[in-house]
């Protein structure tokens, strides 16, 4: 072999060599012109040309339908809540959810409530039911007006404004009789209405009278000194601290309280004679301060007949149909009621203020 066969044999050789140590990277991406690789490798992993965009796609959607959603269900919470405050404000206005005007559109009894103790922050308070009174007399198909009464008492004050509003309202509409039906208890202050009515009616078992004045509370003249307790009071006036549960009773002090509680008696007494007129069979006891039942009540004149506020509207205002004027307390007041009531006010109620019991 001479040597240029063997510089062939080796360039060969080396050339084959070199081909065969190609980097693999090379040899990967030698691509022929016009071939599509991600076509290609598409094909291979059996998915369809450009199914990244259509994934993108389907993502977006998806978002877009969720937020349809999350809105849907946002304008359904906010008309909820508008909702809720709607019915909120309509409780607040003070009247019922089933006070609608159609009630009040055919001939129909009128009933005011009177329950519980009379007082300023309770609610049987002059205001109430002399508004109550007020609108039932307004109304065109008011056939007749039931005070419905199931009071112990309370206030000589409210039951006094009470009186006197009714009364006036009865002269202002004479054409529409006004009677008040005792319901459990009708006493004191709750007789003190009563009376401003044309007729009063009562059941057979209800408790009733109780025409007489009171004014209670405690005496604490010792707790202090057996407590170790200093009580500092500085008055400007020498009847300042009257009554002083701390202090002992002073007759000076009884002697005056006494007078105060009877001319409200006196008062009371009048109002009673005023209303009942000849009906009422006067004797030493019926002022006394005690309570009879209907039937009792009946044969002293202090009511006029037996009976129920339904048997009133149907035998005597011949108008079956009770509508019920008593203003109703809103959300709003339920919800503040109570609040700014002194300690002062509170001793007050218990120490000093006389109530028609």
């Amino acid at each position: 072999m001479s040597s240029n066969d063997r510089w062939d044999s080796g360039s060969r050789l080396s050339g084959e060599r070199d081909e065969w140590h190609q980097p693999e990277r090379s040899r990967r991406y030698s691509v022929e012109p016009g071939r599509d690789l991600r076509r290609e490798r598409g094909r291979d992993s059996g998915r369809e040309p450009g199914w990244e965009r259509s994934v993108i796609e389907k993502v977006a959607t998806e978002s877009l339908k969720e937020q349809r959603r999350s809105r849907r269900w946002s304008v359904f919470f906010k008309l909820l809540t508008f909702a809720y405050i709607g019915l909120g404000l309509l409780l607040a206005s003070g009247k019922g959810l089933f006070d609608f005007s159609f009630d009040q559109s055919v001939r129909h009894t009128a009933v005011v409530d009177v329950n519980g103790a009379i007082a300023a922050d309770s609610e049987a308070n002059a205001s109430r039911i002399v508004a109550g009174v007020k609108a039932a007399f307004a109304n065109e198909n008011t056939a007749g007006v039931i005070l419905r009464i199931n009071s112990p008492g309370g206030s000589p004050v409210q039951s006094g404004r009470v009186f006197d509003e009714v009364r006036r309202l009865r002269d202002e509409h004479e054409d529409t009789p006004l009677y008040a039906v005792i319901g459990d208890i009708g006493a004191s202050g709750g007789y003190y209405i009563a009376a401003a009515a044309d007729k009063i009616y009562a059941d057979k078992s209800s408790l009733v009278g109780s025409i007489g004045v009171r004014s209670g509370g405690f005496g604490f003249v010792d707790t202090l000194d057996k407590l170790g307790v200093e009580r500092r009071l500085i008055t400007s006036g020498d009847n300042k601290a009257f009554l002083d549960p701390f202090a002992p009773l002073k007759a000076d002090e009884v002697a005056h309280m006494e007078t105060l509680l009877d001319n409200i008696h006196e008062q009371f007494k009048a109002a009673v004679r005023e209303g009942r007129g000849d009906a009422l069979k006067e004797d030493n006891e019926v002022f006394s301060g005690l309570v009879w039942t209907g039937e009792q009540a009946l044969e002293n004149g202090l009511v006029d007949g037996i009976g129920s506020e339904m048997l009133v509207a149907r035998d005597i205002f011949d108008a079956e149909k009770l509508v019920n004027f008593t203003p109703r307390d809103g959300l709003l007041d339920q919800l503040s009621g109570g609040i700014g009531v002194s300690i002062g006010d509170r001793l007050a109620n218990i120490f000093l203020r006389p109530k028609i019991e």
